[in-house]
């Protein structure tokens, strides 16, 4: 993009006598969210006389807080679970962005970062098929920067104007009030069925992308398209990555389906007891970054939020990292309460036009005035800046500042409060980046024709993944649609993915027992797009270290087979838990004692990444009886998972008709677990 200049503030006053605005006070300036203020006299506009603009993110604040300073408000909230921990700069990028946090390797800062889902309730399930939130607030010394995306890098709409419908339709149905959590159901597949820009998300959300197996082995993506400028006010769009060095895994539909049955609160323990047991989990951040002459020679529109730019095309380049080591110390004070701004950015970083982060800008300061019932929101611990605060605002209902002075306006040429007068901070203030590639144009509500290409990224996402995934996509679709009680929804929703392709399609229609319908007419014409394996989970895998093996005893197991296989995984920083018919524990064949963690009722293998079967050839023929032990072993083999056993732990699995393999190991070569621990043998799926 090209070089540009602020346009200057022509009739700000007061003026000093060098021409810049003074203020009395002394303090800069700054947002509730602690970025310095450039301009505290002139709203943004397009042009010297044009529209103000709704981005303008320090009017609106403005207004907002006067707006509500004698004004309670209620509160509401979805599901989630946050992690505090701290972000560092691992490659400077001061020649694209002078944003602090970016400029010096090896400065560290605190953040916060907020999982959640997203269509159900506070007291919905960890583990629905549902895309995930991935919100990172990072507590720089210009202020927060609040990084707020998903575990997918699209997002199902091109303009704001359609958030609400997209949620009314995925939200529990309004005559009946279910399902929760859900999108198996008929207003949900109804409207994505009439809104091709939706398909390339529905893509995702039928993959295994929407059943992470932890949030510790998602990715997170900015999903807009964002600006960076430099001290030059030089400007490049950038695209944000965070990439879990933990690896990429998920969880398979069966495995989805009884967690939710065993332990509702699946995800969030798991990052619980992950932390507490010191496997701290990382990412690191990367960037996209590219100019306008790149964007304008692309098939694709960047300001749509619905595509994505192939990591081949454009590879991510790896600028920080961030850990997450403590979980909060009080769940209501800190996540229910952390709220999250996209308009919370600092110099160095702004807003493209991209027409749903625009909307988004809009939408969540009010959200969080409505969710914390307070225009106060910012002074909650968790939300506060953790660099200086100054500005006018006041009052409002849970005030705990305790302002001194007269004047509670600017400018002022008051001095009640005892400080040195100084300039306001307009040269490190937060400058919005003048955009030279906006025409003089009329006021439209249109689409860009760019936007019109709804199936060629769809057909990219689905062609990159392997042959597994595809087949868990296409069961994805035949499940959610058999769920969906109108016909015409169903083949309407097939007369779209004829438009992605064509056998995914007719495998779709074949798993619901209906004939393919005519394609329905695609606005703009779909292209082939090379694969990316980047868009894959099964071919990059994932890490050893922090994955669980559950360790199934017996009375009478062997000791040294229990030691051993508990120092190879701790030598691996493997977790494990041992699992019994008693949560007492069981007596090993030296008579010592081994303490249980949890009784096999409660500990079914769909919790763990990895099974141990350590019996005697006794109690397991005595433990095949007890349908608990049935299915731990049965789940573990059907989901593909490594198990090691004892003599009795194979005896066990021949019972079950259970064909030893190459992922079934002797309890003896505890490495060999170790290995697979992470992975899965797929050949063991069963052949339709």
């Amino acid at each position: 993009m090209a070089k540009h200049t602020s346009n200057p503030s022509h009739n700000a006053l007061p003026q000093g006598s060098g021409g810049e605005t003074q203020q009395r006070g002394g303090c800069p300036l700054t947002t509730n969210h602690g970025v310095p203020i450039s301009d505290n006299q002139n709203s943004l506009k397009l042009g010297t006389r044009g529209p103000t603009l709704l981005e303008d993110f320090v009017l609106r604040e403005k207004i907002f807080h006067f707006d509500h300073e004698r004004i309670p408000e209620r509160i509401v909230h979805a599901r989630g679970t946050g992690v505090h921990g701290y972000f560092e700069c691992t490659q400077p990028i001061p020649e694209l962005t002078k944003a602090s946090l970016f400029q010096k390797k090896g400065e560290r800062i605190p953040v916060f970062c907020r999982f959640s889902t997203v269509a159900g309730s506070k007291g919905s399930k960890d583990t629905p098929r549902d895309v995930r939130g991935f919100a990172v607030k990072l507590y720089t010394n210009e202020g927060n920067w609040d990084l707020v995306g998903n575990n997918m890098p699209v997002f199902f709409i091109q303009d704001a104007m359609k958030f609400p419908d997209l949620i009314h339709a995925v939200k529990p149905e309004a005559d009946r009030g279910f399902p929760q959590a859900a999108s198996a159901h008929d207003t949900f597949w109804d409207f994505v069925s009439l809104m091709p820009e939706s398909t390339h998300t529905v893509m995702w959300l039928m993959s295994d992308r929407a059943l992470p197996r932890s949030f510790r082995t998602m990715e997170g993506f900015g999903v807009h398209t964002f600006i960076l400028v430099n001290e030059k006010d030089e400007t490049h769009f950038v695209k944000f990555h965070w990439k879990p060095k933990q690896g990429l895994q998920s969880t398979l539909w069966d495995e989805a389906v009884k967690i939710s049955g065993a332990d509702p609160d699946y995800l969030r323990r798991d990052m619980y007891e992950a932390i507490q047991a010191g496997h701290f989990p990382e990412w690191e951040l990367g960037i996209q970054v590219f100019d306008k002459e790149w964007a304008d020679q692309q098939p694709y529109d960047v300001l749509d939020a619905t595509k994505i730019i192939p990591e081949e095309d454009i590879p991510v380049k790896v600028i920080g990292r961030m850990v997450l080591d403590r979980y909060p110390d009080n769940f209501f004070a800190e996540t229910e309460q952390v709220a999250f701004l996209p308009t919370n950015v600092v110099p160095g970083i702004d807003f493209s036009n991209d027409p749903l982060l625009q909307g988004r800008l809009f939408s969540y300061l009010d959200t969080q005035k409505s969710r914390l019932g307070t225009t106060n929101f910012h002074q909650i611990p968790v939300n506060a800046p953790k660099c200086p605060m100054h500005n006018f605002q006041r009052d409002g209902m849970m005030q705990t500042h305790v302002f001194k002075g007269r004047a509670t306006y600017e400018p002022n040429s008051l001095d009640e409060v005892g400080e040195e007068t100084g300039p306001r901070a307009s040269e490190q203030g937060f400058t919005t980046v003048a955009r030279h590639d906006i025409e003089p144009a009329e006021k439209l509500r249109v689409r860009a024709e760019a936007f019109a290409d709804h199936f060629s990224q769809s057909r990219l996402f689905y062609r990159s993944q392997t042959p597994v995934e595809q087949a868990h996509i296409i069961a994805g679709f035949v499940f959610e649609l058999s769920k969906v009680q109108l016909d015409h929804v169903r083949l309407r929703m097939l007369g779209q993915l004829l438009n992605v392709d064509k056998e995914l399609a007719q495998a779709v229609a074949d798993g619901l027992g209906l004939d393919l319908p005519a394609p329905i007419p695609a606005a703009k014409e779909p292209f082939d797009m090379p694969p990316s394996d980047a868009l894959s989970i099964l071919k990059r895998g994932g890490a050893v270290a922090g994955r669980c093996v559950g360790i199934l005893v017996s009375d009478g197991a062997d000791k040294k087979a229990v030691q051993q296989l508990q120092q190879a995984l701790d030598k691996a920083k493997v977790m494990y838990k041992v699992v019994a018919e008693k949560v007492g524990g069981v007596t090993l064949n030296d008579g010592s004692h081994l303490k249980a963690d949890e009784k096999i009722d409660g500990a079914p293998s769909v919790l763990f990444d990895a099974v141990a079967l350590i019996l005697t050839p006794e109690e397991a023929k005595r433990l095949a009886k007890l349908k608990p032990v049935q299915d731990f072993v049965s789940d573990a083999y059907n989901h593909c998972k490594a198990i090691a056993h004892s003599d009795g732990g194979l005896a066990l699995l021949k019972n079950q008709q259970l064909q030893p393999d190459a992922f079934t190991v002797d309890i003896n070569d505890a490495q060999a677990l170790v290995s697979k621990v992470s992975e899965r043998l797929w050949e063991r799926v069963p052949q339709s």
